[in-house]
């Protein structure tokens, strides 16, 4: 079964087709970064807007790309939470018009299973992988710009809760770290990039200590964000009396800073581990694809840690077109009255 899958919660315009939920014939990515730059972040209006002139255009790519044609489809998934409500909506009625054209299924998926399901797709060159994927239960870790969440998996669909953010999301605390030190936009990305010129211990930052009341898979990036803001003090001084180059000293604040912001994650996920028993760990979201976690994840022993490969860290339609076959393999389907919704309400602990 070939699966269209849609994509547009937020900057980038996707469009993707599935085969039988793993195999993927084409992944069409426009980014919109170009047109968020100049403001260090996503424009919401702008984001829509593009969306709106560019939806067609890269649907048209992914069948292009595929080999195939709208007649070889056979259902239409699209994203419908959460996100940008303006950007949702595009997608989503898109990709509602085109299954109701068509006489076609329609799946609404929530954008962060779609995430947490990137690690199980395949590709003979669509910028996929070929090889074991996790088995169930495994410990989720969906980190990006707008979520951080540390889960049980027991299904595709089948998730707790073990922890989340109590305030800032990784991503976030990485882009704007990024744009306070004016390292470069997208943040994560640049951050990323310019910790290899570091060195992580050049600025100590201090580890979040959450008391009574949170989980212990929860994890905070406010402190930390705030933390590396007000560094600026000690870097204009290193700056101004040791005589120290200033791309230097932005490199060693950026290893400095990923090294703690990865430390926050690595901590709480040992903690998933220990309080479950589950050694297998599957990532998914634009942190996802941060070297240095990566590294750090592979060197802790006694867990059997997967990634997607770059290209489905980042948001992107392969993984929602993948989700969505799971849903039909199961045999359901959802109303084309399905509406958008900027938040994932039941994405809470006990989901």
């Amino acid at each position: 079964m070939n699966v269209l899958g849609i994509e547009t919660s937020c900057d980038e315009c996707a469009a993707a087709v599935v085969e039988d939920g793993r195999f993927i014939k084409s992944n069409a990515i426009l980014t919109q970064i170009p047109f968020h730059a100049r403001y260090e972040g996503v424009v919401p209006e702008i984001a829509s807007r593009k969306h709106t002139e560019w939806i067609l255009p890269v649907v048209k790519e992914a069948l292009d790309s595929a080999g195939l044609s709208v007649e070889d489809i056979d259902a239409v998934a699209a994203v419908s939470q959460p996100g940008l409500f303006g950007s949702l909506l595009v997608g989503l009625t898109f990709a509602k018009s085109f299954a109701w054209a068509r006489d076609l299924p329609f799946i609404a998926c929530n954008h962060l299973l779609s995430h947490l399901y990137a690690c199980r797709l395949e590709s003979g060159g669509a910028g996929g992988f070929t090889g074991e994927n996790p088995a169930y239960p495994f410990i989720g870790l969906l980190a990006s710009g707008g979520h951080t969440v540390i889960c049980r998996m027991d299904d595709f669909d089948r998730v707790t809760v073990l922890g989340s953010t109590i305030d800032d999301a990784a991503g976030e605390a990485f882009d704007k770290v990024a744009k306070h030190y004016k390292i470069g936009y997208p943040g994560g990305a640049a951050i990323s990039a310019l910790a290899k010129k570091g060195d992580c211990e050049a600025f100590k930052f201090p580890l979040p200590n959450l008391k009574k009341g949170f989980r212990r898979c929860d994890v905070s990036y406010s402190g930390l964000k705030t933390a590396a803001i007000n560094q600026r003090d000690l870097f204009s001084k290193k700056l101004r009396d040791e005589n120290e180059d200033i791309e230097t000293l932005k490199a060693d604040v950026a290893a400095s800073f990923q090294e703690a912001a990865v430390e926050i994650l690595i901590r709480s996920l040992l903690n998933a581990v220990e309080d479950t028993g589950i050694t297998v760990i599957a990532a998914g979201g634009g942190v996802a694809a941060n070297e240095r976690l990566r590294e750090r994840l592979a060197g802790c022993s006694g867990l059997k840690c997967f990634f997607p490969p770059f290209s489905l860290c980042g948001d992107n339609a392969a993984m929602t077109a993948g989700l969505g076959w799971r849903y039909l393999e199961r045999g359901e389907r959802s109303p084309l009255s399905t509406p958008a919704n900027s938040r994932a309400p039941d994405f809470r602990r006990g989901f």
